[in-house]
């Protein structure tokens, strides 16, 4: 796979476009997006006190990833259709509308659907904002955009929780969602004004059939990781159904894309070491970032005793681990063209990181907690900014949207994978673990005003339950951190080029 030229995509004519304006506007998008990612998890144990039934609480993450996952690629298809600005207004457009339903909604199952159509507008954003820039900015000036748009990621981890915090605190978690209503109205403005259409359109033929075995084949390995065993008995034909259709459906889609004139994903791609490597470190990278972000504030809230608002305002460390390395990052690939260190450095980290999260206890204190996040934080921060970059330097042109949409899609299914398998996970020990220790309690009605109202030794009990339930999610997490290593030194590295690229749908 040769890297590609400067030229725009035959057919294409640059529209009119500011490009400081037009990176500042989808930087909002993009944090629009990923805000959502991390803004329900400091309000995920009030909304199951509310609403009910802790062992779905992954759900009201897994819902939005798995969804926005699924049709990440169809965005990059449908944006060389209909143009990239169109595709941006659909996309919120389905952002804003499930962000209102969320905030509607009056049981988990209604919550889950609603978050799914979020997830379907939030797809398009990632993809879009991030195959924008590969339009507009020379591969060797990416790693800056690139490491400020992990800024922007890290931005949301710490804005997110403590927004989620402080409107369960002072309102309701029902206005964690409402509030993308007024966002997305100023995101989408900018966007508007900073990126011009143009009338040329190249025909293109979208792989339907490939998007449908994808999304059949993706559904139904998160429902097995997410049900099986539990909600789903291992033995049940509905197991033992979904089982079978994953390798079928996956068969399916490798022969519908080797057919298809235009696949929703090239397999050609995967002929390239660097789109198969960063796939792989996307993948690992996006497990790890949700499954800690989704577990972490319920260990901070019921085993430490932390508020929603103060759970938020403990996860800076890990923001401040993530912008310190994508500073170092983004000036190392600027100054010297080179990158295969990034990812070598990173994993390690992220392995090191999770390593030291599996001796938190209930009684671990806050200055250790802060210490392996910010490890943590410099881990993700030496990746972010490598993976998009070193794929869009890769790919000739006419693949950039493809390759970028199927980067993203390897990263959320990291995601939803990792959320789906953790919450599982976490929720048949805390099942087993409230029934053997805590006086058979349900799990389900735990907690922070529900734990407040127990007796001072059931509380301390609880305590140890939740530190004991979550410690395998990190020692699963490290264990992909040192997978994520080996595959960092495979990595082939190819000189960033300059020159100037023009705006471009």
């Amino acid at each position: 796979m040769s890297p590609s030229n400067d030229a725009p995509p035959a057919g294409h004519a640059a529209p009119r476009g500011n490009i400081p304006l037009v990176i500042a506007s989808v930087g909002l998008l993009l944090l629009l997006a990923a805000l959502d990612q991390t803004i329900v998890s400091t309000a995920l144990p009030t909304i199951v006190t509310d609403l009910g039934g802790l062992d779905h609480l992954s759900w009201v993450v897994t819902a939005y990833i798995l969804s926005s996952t699924v049709v990440a690629p169809l965005y990059g298809k449908l944006g060389d259709l209909y143009g990239r600005r169109v595709m941006v207004f659909v996309s919120v457009g389905l952002f804003i509308l499930g962000s209102a339903l969320c905030g509607l909604a009056g049981s988990m199952g209604f919550l889950i659907f609603a978050r799914t159509v979020q997830g379907l507008g939030g797809g398009g954003l990632f993809v879009l904002a991030l195959t924008v820039v590969g339009d507009v900015i020379p591969p060797r000036e990416r790693g800056k955009i690139q490491g400020m748009f992990a800024a922007v990621f890290a931005t949301s981890s710490v804005i997110g929780p403590l927004m989620g915090g402080w409107f369960v605190d002072v309102f309701s978690w029902h206005w964690i969602f409402f509030v993308n209503i007024p966002l997305g109205g100023i995101a989408v403005l900018a966007f508007a004004l900073s990126f011009g259409a143009h009338a040329d359109r190249v025909s293109h033929k979208i792989d339907w059939a490939g998007a449908a075995l994808l999304t059949i084949a993706l559904g139904a390995l998160i429902l097995i990781c997410a049900l099986g065993g539990k909600d789903l008995p291992w033995d049940a034909p509905l197991t033992i159904g979904l089982i079978v259709l994953v390798p079928v459906a996956t068969a399916l889609f490798l022969w519908v894309e080797s057919k298809a004139s235009e696949p929703v994903l090239p397999l050609d791609l995967f002929a390239g070491n660097v789109f198969t490597v960063t796939s792989v470190l996307g993948f690992i990278t996006g497990a790890g970032m949700l499954g800690a972000l989704t577990f972490v504030p319920l260990y901070l809230q019921i085993s430490q005793g932390q508020t929603p608002t103060s759970s938020g305002l403990l996860l800076i460390p890990l923001t401040v681990g993530i912008l310190s390395a994508t500073t170092v990052a983004s000036i190392s690939m600027g100054k010297y063209g080179k990158y295969k260190w990034l990812p070598i450095l990173g994993m390690s980290l992220i392995a090191l990181g999770a390593f030291l999260m599996t001796y938190l206890t209930e009684f671990s204190s806050l200055t250790y907690f802060m210490g392996t996040l910010v490890i943590f934080g410099f881990g993700m921060g030496c990746i972010f900014p490598v993976v998009t970059t070193a794929v869009q330097n890769a790919v000739p042109r006419h693949q950039l949207g493809t390759a970028t949409a199927a980067g993203v899609m390897f990263r959320q299914i990291g995601g939803s994978i990792s959320v789906a398998v953790f919450g599982a996970l976490f929720a048949s020990r805390m099942a087993i673990g409230m029934g053997a220790e805590a006086g058979n309690l349900n799990s389900s009605d735990i907690g922070p005003e529900k734990l407040g109202s127990l007796p001072p030794e059931v509380q301390a009990q609880i305590a140890g339950i939740i530190s004991t339930s979550i410690n395998p999610i990190f020692w699963i997490v490290m264990v992909m951190g040192l997978i994520g290593l080996v595959f960092a030194f495979l990595l082939k590295e190819l000189p960033l080029r300059g020159g100037k690229a023009p705006i471009s749908e």
